[in-house]
């Protein structure tokens, strides 16, 4: 059969090739976060220090950021086919090189390399799927590759923590060898090039101010906790920079008569909506995944592996509900999906906004459930709609550009959260602080002048330390409560979509 895109795929072809798209998206999305659980080992095995050692990271996204604007023209310019096939033997090879690298510097570049090369799977594997079905399977399809995009992350940690304990950390690394080829293998076979559009030239400026923007804020947003944010000269220059390359970019694309990304592409209301959301989705499903463990942890003294189990019926709920959507959306208006996802989202944030420390395995492990699902509803449809309408010149670098932005709503997300999370703990603790004398009745029962005499220094040490831990209790909340709205402003956005058909 031959689709809108052109493409000529047979059932048993658009299966296989469905698995090697699933592959690349799962390895592309995994290695955001598998290597994080293994960084304490990746540290001494290279013999690198703490402030060294978050380059392994920080070098993989910002690669990956920078690369993922490009992917259009280079996809165009070398055949949809060549250059996915291309992305993912680099990839395969740098996950080699990055294991058996024995220097830091070694290391760093080789993280770069993956980062570079995987910029172009996820967008590669959203466009062949859309390319690849009609548009009455197309909620399905979406409905799969979006269970790798939300999957991957979840299970990195997970999977990064077995392979460390029960091999080494270069294992972290190994595991996509295997992965890699069989997707190659399979691309190989079964994937035909799409009709090639004619090529433009090459926007280098653009493409400069992009990268800059792109490098700096994401150096910032990766190095700010480290570095006392607004505190640090470091972190000044690179938000600055950061500023001018976005503002000079923006000119550029708006003035310019061969823009890097043509602004054509944003006149598409369901696309420039779907990008919107998309950014907010992104930094709450990465937020609320990096408070979570943290929490549980530290504050409600649950065991790593227990906090692990308890989250994971997260990934239940997404993937149950995105297999649901997929199915409804040929039969239910997309927004509608949508709002209701939006709107279980946002009740379980607001459910998480009165846990304890003593909240109940059960409860945190239905609210997981819940947030999940409504993940889900929200996603797959949101992958739909935002194409929906956008002519299929723009589709690959459309695709690309939603990547990009799932990537930066995911980095300012955490990085939001965790300014939020400081500056409310310290403001906070404050205020306690204030009402902790020595004339306050409540520290003069017998059990509290025992444990926290003020007049000796372990009792102010365990005071003080009580204290901290209350503040940290209330910044949390504050914190599902800040995810809480933000997840409902995302239900406007949905009121701004406009119904269609996908073709």
């Amino acid at each position: 059969m031959t689709n809108a895109s052109g493409m000529e795929s047979r059932p048993l072809d658009r299966g296989f090739i469905t698995v090697c798209a699933m592959l690349a998206t799962v390895m592309q999305t995994l290695d955001t976060t598998i290597a994080n659980v293994a960084l304490p080992y990746i540290q001494g095995g290279l013999s690198a220090s703490p402030d060294q050692i978050t380059w392994v990271l920080t070098s993989y996204i910002v690669a990956a950021a920078i690369m993922t604007a490009p992917v259009g023209w280079l996809s165009n310019y070398f055949g949809m086919r060549n250059f996915f096939i291309d992305s993912l033997l680099g990839f395969t090879a740098a996950s080699v090189l990055c294991g058996i690298s024995t220097s830091l510097p070694q290391m760093v570049i080789f993280r770069l390399l993956q980062g570079m090369f995987g910029a172009a799977l996820v967008p590669l594997s959203q466009t062949t799927m859309l390319n690849l079905y009609p548009a009455e399977q197309r909620g399905w399809a979406m409905s799969i590759w979006g269970m790798g995009i939300m999957v991957g992350p979840i299970l990195g940690p997970t999977l990064g923590g077995y392979l460390t304990d029960a091999y080494n950390w270069r294992w972290v690394f190994y595991i996509n060898v295997p992965f890699g080829i069989l997707a190659t293998i399979g691309l190989l076979v079964f994937l035909k090039n799409p009709p090639r559009r004619p090529t433009s030239n090459f926007n280098w400026m653009g493409f400069a101010y992009l990268g800059i923007g792109l490098a700096s804020l994401q150096l910032a947003l990766d190095r700010g906790e480290l570095k006392d944010w607004l505190g640090s000269t470091e972190i000044i220059t690179e938000l600055v920079l950061a500023g001018l390359g976005f503002y000079l970019f923006i000119v550029h694309t708006l003035l310019a008569p061969n823009a890097f990304i043509n602004p054509r592409m944003f006149r598409d209301r369901n696309y420039s909506v779907g990008i919107v959301l998309m950014f907010i989705v992104a930094a709450v499903l990465l937020a609320s995944m990096a408070l979570l463990p943290p929490y549980l942890q530290n504050l409600a003294n649950y065991p790593v592996s227990t906090a692990g189990l308890v989250m994971a019926p997260r990934g239940i709920g997404t993937m149950t509900a995105m297999w649901l959507a997929g199915r409804l959306i040929a039969v239910v208006d997309a927004r509608v999906i949508m709002v209701v996802g939006a709107g279980v989202l946002a009740d379980s944030m607001w459910r998480m906004t009165g846990w304890t420390p003593d909240i109940s395995t059960y409860s945190v492990v239905t609210t997981s459930l819940i947030q999940g699902f409504g993940f889900g509803w929200v996603f797959t449809p949101l992958s739909i709609v935002a194409f929906a309408t956008l002519p299929l010149e723009f589709r690959v670098d459309g695709t690309a550009f939603f990547s990009l932005v799932r990537n930066v709503g995911s980095a300012v997300g955490i990085s939001v959260t965790s300014v939020l999370l400081t500056e409310n703990t310290q403001i906070v603790h404050s205020q306690i602080i204030e009402n902790v004398t020595p004339f306050n009745r409540m520290l003069q029962t017998d059990a509290a002048s025992v444990v926290w005499n003020v007049t000796l220094p372990s009792g102010i040490a365990a005071l003080n330390e009580e204290v901290t831990r209350q503040a940290s209790i209330i910044a949390y909340l504050n914190d599902f409560k800040f995810l809480f709205f933000l997840t409902l402003s995302s239900v406007v956005l949905i009121l701004f979509l406009r119904p269609s058909s996908p073709k």
